[in-house]
C-alpha cells in the first residue's frame, strides 16, 4: 500500500509538472512575439548608439641593468658622467596617469575641441580630416576655464553662418576671416574641402573647459603593468574615434619622454652655467699673470736662464710641480666648500669638479639624484608625502657627509701642501745663489701654470657636459605604436543581443507566472482535484453557440464531452435501486451564470436521443433560464404548486424534434417560493412523475445564495455540481466540498464547464475542423485564451 501511495505522489507530481510546462509551451507565440520584439529594440539600440574603441600602446621602460641608457652611451663610459638610480615602474605607473602630463597633452593636441556633425537621429563625432577647423590665434585668458559650444552652418563654399551656445545667431563670416570674441579670443574657422554635398550642413563646435576635460581623459586612461617581472607597460585609452585615442596616446608619450629628458638634463646644465661662470673668471685671471711675466721680463731684460741653474732647480721643479698641484686641488676644494656654505637643498651641486683622490664625487652624484627624483615626485605630490619627507631625510644626511668630506680633503691638503713648501725651502737654500731675477721669476711662473691648470681642468670637464646635454636618450622605447582594435568594447552586440533574447523569454514567463500567481479563478481539473474530494465526471469545454441544444447528429466537443458525462453517470447510478422508478438527477451550482442550466438542457437531450423518455424541471423558480434556450409558455410548475386540484401533465410540454424528450417549465416567479418548494406537493409530483419517465433531469438554484437546492434534494439520485472554468473563485470550492463532506447532497459528483480547449482540456473528437486563414492564426492568441 505504501508503494502505492509512493507512486500516486510520483505520478501526481509528474504530472503537475508537465502540465506546468504546456502551460508555457500553450503560449509560444507570445514568447515568439516578445523575442522578436526585444532583438528588435537590441538592433535598434546597436544601430543608433555610439561604439566606444580601446586603443592602447606599448612602452618599455629602461633601467641602467635592462640596455638603458648604460648600453646606448658605452663609448662616453670613460667621461663617468652618466651615473644615476634606478627608475621605479609604479613610480612612472603614476607619473603616466598624473593630472599634469594628461592636460599638458590635452592642450598640446587641442583634444579639448572637438567636432560634431548633426543628423536626424544621431550625431557622429569627426576627427582627422575633418570638413572644418577652427583656429586659435589668441586666446582669452580663460579660454581653458569654461565650457562653451559654437555651431556652424555652411552657408557656400566661403560663407557660412556663426551661432553662439545659446543658439543666437552671431552673424555670416567667410572662411578664414578673424573672428574676435570676448570670452575665447580671436580665432578662424577654415574649410577643408569643397564638396557641394556640405550645403546646409550643421557643424558644432565644442570646447571643454580643461579641467572636465582632465578628468574625462584621465577616467579613460588605463596603465598596467604587462607582468611583474618585466618594464613593459601597457597604456589604453578609450573612446568613440579610434584615431583620435590613438593621437592622444602617442602625444600623451612623447610628452612623458620630452619631460624625463628635462629633467635629465637638470644636473648637466646647471653645472654647465657653473663652469662657464667659473672659466669667466680663471680666463680674466690668468690674462693678468700672464701681463705680469711680459712686464717682469721687459723689466729685467730676461730671455733665458744659464743653462748651470738647471742641476740645482731639477729637484726644486719637482717640488714646484706638486705644490702647483696641490695648490689647483685647494682651490677647487675651497671653491667647493664656499658653494656648499651658501647651498640650500632645491640647488644641484656642480658635479665631477672635485679631485677624484676621495669619495666627494661619489657622494655629490649621488646628492644630485635625489634632489632630482624628489622635484620630480613633487609634481604629482605634495611636500607632504612620506616619499619626499624620506628624500629630504637622505638629501640633509648627504650634504653633511659632503661638508664633511671636503673639509677633510682640504686639512689633507694643506698638510700636504705645508710639507711640500718646507721641501721647496730646502731646496731654496741651496739655490740661494741663483739670481734674485730667477727667483723672482719663477714665483710669478708658478702663479700662471696654476691658472693653465685650473683653466685646462675647467675647460674639460665643460666639454663632458656639452656631450652629455647632446646624447641624453628617453627613459624610455615605444614598443607598438598606438592601435585600435576594430570590435568596439562597448555596446558588445553579442551580450546586447543575449540579453534582449533572455529579457524576451523572461518578459512573457514572468507575465504568465505572474497572471497564474494572481488568478484565483478555478481552471482546470487540476484545481478541482486539489481542493475538492467530490468524484469527477467529466469536463464540458467552451462552446460558441451558448443557446444550442445537441441534437443526434451533433459532433461539436461540447456535444462530445455530454455524452461522456452521460456515462459517468450511468456508473453513478447504476448501484442504485429506483425500483423500476425513473433515475433523478439534480443540477446545481454555487453562482448563477456557471451554465448549469445550459448542461442540464443538454444533458436530457442527449439522455432522450438514446431513446430514454426524459423529462427536464425547471427548479431554479426564483430565476428560470430554460426560456433561454427553448420556447416555454409562461405557466409550469410554480403554477401547479400554488393551485389546487391541478394535473401536471397539463404544464408539462413535448419538445420538438424529441420524441421523448418532455420539458416542465419552471412557471411565474413566485413571491414565496422557499413556501412552495416545502411544500408536500413537490415530494407527491416526484412520487407520480418517477414512474411515468426513465429519467428526470432537474435545474436547481445555486446553493450558496438560496436554500431552495436543498429543501428539495431529498427527491434527487444524484447530484450534478457545475463548476465553470476561468468564473469560480478556487475559494468558493468549501462550499461544494463542504456539502459533500456532511452529506447534504445525496451522490454528489461535479463537473467542470467552459474549459479551454486550447489549454489541453475538452474534446475534439469528431469535431468539424475549420481552417482559418493565416493572419488569423497569427493574431487569434492571448494569454490564457
Amino acid at each position: 500500500m505504501l508503494n502505492n501511495t509512493i507512486n500516486d505522489l510520483s505520478e501526481d507530481n509528474s504530472a503537475g509538472i508537465r502540465e506546468q510546462i504546456l502551460k508555457y509551451l500553450s503560449q509560444w507565440k507570445w514568447f515568439l512575439l516578445s523575442i522578436f520584439f526585444f532583438l528588435f529594440l537590441a538592433k535598434l539600440y546597436l544601430r543608433y548608439s555610439i561604439p566606444e574603441y580601446r586603443s592602447q600602446t606599448t612602452l618599455l621602460i629602461k633601467r641602467e641593468d635592462s640596455g638603458g641608457m648604460s648600453s646606448e652611451l658605452a663609448a662616453f663610459q670613460d667621461l663617468s658622467m652618466f651615473s644615476g638610480v634606478k627608475r621605479d615602474i609604479d613610480d612612472e605607473m603614476e607619473v603616466l596617469k598624473s593630472r599634469s602630463l594628461v592636460e599638458k597633452t590635452i592642450k598640446e593636441g587641442n583634444f579639448n575641441i572637438s567636432y560634431v556633425i548633426e543628423g536626424r537621429i544621431k550625431s557622429s563625432e569627426s576627427y582627422g580630416e575633418n570638413l572644418i577647423t577652427i583656429d586659435f590665434k589668441e586666446k582669452n585668458k580663460n579660454f581653458f576655464e569654461k565650457d562653451t559650444t559654437l555651431s556652424v552652418k555652411i552657408l557656400s563654399p566661403k560663407k557660412f553662418e556663426l551661432f553662439d551656445a545659446n543658439n543666437n545667431n552671431v552673424g555670416e563670416f567667410n572662411f578664414g576671416q578673424i573672428i574676435s570674441s570676448k570670452e575665447l579670443g580671436n580665432y578662424v574657422v577654415s574649410m577643408n574641402r569643397n564638396n557641394a554635398k556640405d550645403i546646409n550642413l550643421n557643424i558644432v563646435i565644442k570646447l571643454e573647459s580643461l579641467k572636465k576635460a582632465t578628468n574625462k581623459f584621465k577616467g579613460r586612461l588605463d596603465v598596467l603593468n604587462i607582468t611583474k617581472h618585466t618594464n613593459v607597460l601597457e597604456i589604453s585609452f578609450t573612446d568613440p574615434v579610434k584615431e583620435k585615442s590613438e593621437d592622444f596616446l602617442d602625444k600623451l608619450v612623447v610628452i612623458y619622454n620630452n619631460d624625463a629628458i628635462v629633467d635629465k638634463n637638470l644636473i648637466s646644465e646647471k653645472t654647465a652655467q657653473f663652469i662657464n661662470d667659473r672659466l669667466g673668471i680663471i680666463t680674466s685671471e690668468l690674462d693678468g699673470v700672464e701681463k705680469d711675466v711680459e712686464k717682469y721680463k721687459r723689466k729685467n731684460n730676461i730671455t733665458d736662464l744659464p743653462t748651470e741653474a738647471e742641476l740645482y732647480l731639477k729637484n726644486s721643479s719637482e717640488s714646484n710641480k706638486e705644490e702647483v698641484i696641490v695648490g689647483t686641488q685647494l682651490k677647487v676644494v675651497g671653491i667647493m666648500i664656499d658653494f656648499m656654505k651658501n647651498n640650500n637643498n632645491d640647488d644641484i651641486i656642480p658635479a665631477n669638479i672635485v679631485p677624484d683622490d676621495n669619495n666627494s664625487s661619489t657622494l655629490i652624484a649621488e646628492y644630485n639624484n635625489l634632489v632630482i627624483e624628489r622635484n620630480r615626485v613633487l609634481k604629482s605630490s605634495t611636500p607632504e608625502n612620506p616619499i619626499v619627507i624620506r628624500v629630504n631625510d637622505k638629501i640633509n644626511s648627504l650634504k653633511s657627509s659632503i661638508s664633511e668630506s671636503l673639509n677633510k680633503l682640504k686639512s689633507s691638503l694643506v698638510i700636504k701642501n705645508n710639507a711640500i713648501i718646507n721641501q721647496g725651502n730646502i731646496v731654496g737654500g741651496r739655490i740661494s745663489q741663483i739670481p734674485r731675477q730667477e727667483r723672482e721669476f719663477r714665483g710669478i711662473f708658478r702663479q700662471q701654470q696654476i691658472k693653465e691648470e685650473l683653466y685646462l681642468y675647467l675647460f674639460k670637464k665643460r666639454e663632458e657636459t656639452a656631450i652629455t646635454l647632446a646624447a641624453t636618450a628617453p627613459i624610455s622605447k615605444v614598443v607598438d605604436y598606438a592601435y585600435s582594435s576594430d570590435t568596439p568594447i562597448s555596446p558588445k552586440r553579442s551580450l546586447i543581443y543575449l540579453v534582449s533574447l533572455i529579457l524576451g523569454l523572461l518578459i512573457p514567463f514572468s507575465i504568465i507566472y505572474l497572471l497564474d500567481l494572481l488568478d484565483t479563478k478555478v481552471k482546470n481539473r487540476h484545481d478541482l482535484d486539489a481542493n475538492l474530494t467530490i468524484p469527477f465526471i467529466g469536463d464540458v469545454p467552451h462552446s460558441d453557440d451558448n443557446n444550442e441544444i445537441m441534437q443526434s447528429g451533433s459532433r461539436t466537443s461540447s456535444a462530445e464531452a455530454i455524452r461522456i458525462v452521460r456515462t459517468n453517470l450511468e456508473f453513478v447510478l447504476s448501484n442504485l435501486e429506483t425500483n423500476n422508478k425513473a433515475k433523478t438527477i439534480f443540477l446545481t451550482s454555487t453562482l448563477p451564470k456557471e451554465g448549469k442550466t445550459f448542461i442540464a438542457i443538454n444533458l436530457a437531450a442527449t439522455i432522450a436521443i438514446s431513446g430514454k423518455k426524459v423529462l427536464l424541471i425547471g427548479m431554479d423558480i426564483r430565476n428560470p433560464k430554460l426560456e433561454e434556450y427553448v420556447k416555454l409558455p409562461s405557466r409550469g410548475l410554480t403554477n401547479f404548486l400554488s393551485t389546487k386540484d391541478s394535473d401536471i401533465h397539463d404544464f408539462i410540454v413535448n419538445q420538438k424534434g424529441y420524441e421523448n424528450f418532455d420539458i416542465l417549465p419552471a412557471g411565474v416567479i413566485p413571491p414565496n417560493p422557499a413556501e412552495l418548494l416545502m411544500s408536500k406537493k413537490v415530494e407527491a409530483m416526484f412520487e407520480q412523475l418517477k414512474s411515468e419517465y426513465d429519467y428526470i433531469v432537474v435545474d436547481t438554484a445555486p446553493v450558496s445564495l438560496v436554500t431552495d437546492t436543498l429543501l428539495i434534494s431529498k427527491n434527487a439520485d444524484a447530484f450534478v455540481y457545475v463548476v465553470r472554468a476561468n468564473y469560480l473563485e478556487k475559494s468558493f470550492l468549501r462550499t461544494p466540498e463542504s456539502l459533500y463532506r456532511e452529506k447534504k447532497l445525496p451522490n454528489m459528483c461535479v463537473l467542470l464547464n467552459d474549459t479551454d480547449t486550447k489549454s489541453g482540456y475538452g474534446y475534439g473528437y469528431g469535431q468539424e475542423i475549420i481552417e482559418k486563414p493565416w493572419y488569423k492564426k497569427m493574431f487569434n492568441f492571448s494569454f490564457f485564451g
